[in-house]
This record gives C-alpha cells, sequence and structure tokens, in this order.
C-alpha cells in the first residue's frame, strides 16, 4: 500500500496546478507584468490569466485537456470506420 497517488505514477500538483503548469503561469506572470508596467499593453496577461483558467485541475484534467482531445477527435486526427461482416 502506497501513500502517494496512484503507487507513484501521478504527476506532481500543487494547489489546483501541476508543477510544470505553475512554472509557465510564473514567467508568463513576470513577463506581462513587465509587458504591462513598461510597455502599456495589455494582451500578455489576459493571455495569462486565460491559461491559468484552463489548465486548472479536478480529478486529472482540466478544460485545456479536454479542448485538446476535443481538436484531435475532430479536427487534427482521421477516423476511420469499418463495416462489414466479421470472420467466419
Amino acid at each position: 500500500m502506497y501513500i502517494y497517488p496512484d503507487n507513484l505514477k501521478s504527476k506532481a500538483v500543487l494547489w489546483l496546478w501541476q508543477l510544470r503548469d505553475i512554472g509557465v503561469i510564473s514567467v508568463g506572470l513576470l513577463l506581462s507584468v513587465f509587458a504591462l508596467a513598461q510597455l502599456k499593453f495589455l494582451p500578455p496577461i489576459v493571455i495569462t490569466a486565460l491559461y491559468v483558467f484552463l489548465t486548472i485541475r479536478f480529478d486529472d484534467t482540466s478544460i485545456l485537456d479536454f479542448i485538446k482531445y476535443a481538436c484531435a477527435f475532430f479536427i487534427t486526427k482521421q477516423q476511420t470506420y469499418e463495416w462489414g461482416y466479421g470472420k467466419q
């Protein structure tokens, strides 16, 4: 019996985000605050806030993962269907 979830196979999570997402969010916030303070440029902070919202994880899935899976299913991956009788 293990104390760590999923027998040491799950990814590290801090609060509601994976650690990789925490790194991306922190770098994005630093660059966004710099762009806002020095250049009076608002879009980077909006994009960072959108990324923060989309990467919140509940039950090991996020909205961004769902969007990626939906795009792969409907747009990028070919769907094949085969009709016919089974081997006899």
